[in-house]
């Protein structure tokens, strides 16, 4: 297993979130047969891509009441003490502790922060590369997965939990703007 981490065309520097050109999104089961989806729609924060990789870092803040999806009383259900009690912790959090490679792919190891429980996550990070964006700005995008266990952190859904998985699916399109 290689440690090394190649990235084609890297470029260092800090970069601020673009939450116009990314998407934080989940998935759970409903019932064991379907999926439902939503998103949130508030999200900053910040990547600083090191020389070396392997020391790069992320911090992501998301807005609990940005959640999104597509239908408002399944959104208050979601904002509710049952899920993810947006009043009480208006703010999900994200900070990065490592960066290693693994059988050919990058993870991107962390703390998750949902209703005051922070949890060890492991994200697959793909870096979908550098470029020269809108009035000569440089723009970095990166994707990345993973999959949490609700209960972990709290997430129960009161009466309605029974008619959801646990297992939630988190997906990640990222684009940012370097600062520096």
């Amino acid at each position: 297993m290689s440690t090394q981490i190649e990235v084609p065309g890297y470029i260092t520097g800090t970069w601020a979130i673009d939450p116009s050109h990314s998407d934080v999104s989940f998935t759970v089961r409903h019932l064991g047969v379907s999926k439902v989806r939503g998103r949130f729609d508030r999200v900053e924060g910040e990547i600083v891509t090191a020389e070396d990789p392997r020391e790069s870092s992320v911090s992501v803040t998301i807005e609990a009441a940005s959640v999104n999806t597509n239908n408002e009383m399944r959104d208050e259900a979601v904002r509710s003490g049952d899920f993810l009690d947006a009043e009480k912790y208006p703010t999900l959090t994200f900070r990065s502790t490592g960066l290693r490679a693994a059988d050919g792919d990058i993870e991107l190891i962390g703390e998750l922060t949902v209703r005051d429980l922070t949890q060890e996550v492991v994200l697959r990070l793909e870096p979908n590369g550098f470029a020269d964006g809108w009035g000569g700005a440089k723009v970095a995008g990166f994707s990345a997965t993973t999959e949490i266990s609700r209960k972990e952190f709290g997430v129960t859904g009161g009466a309605m939990g029974g008619t959801l998985g646990d297992k939630i699916t988190i997906t990640l399109e990222i684009e940012a703007v370097r600062k520096d």
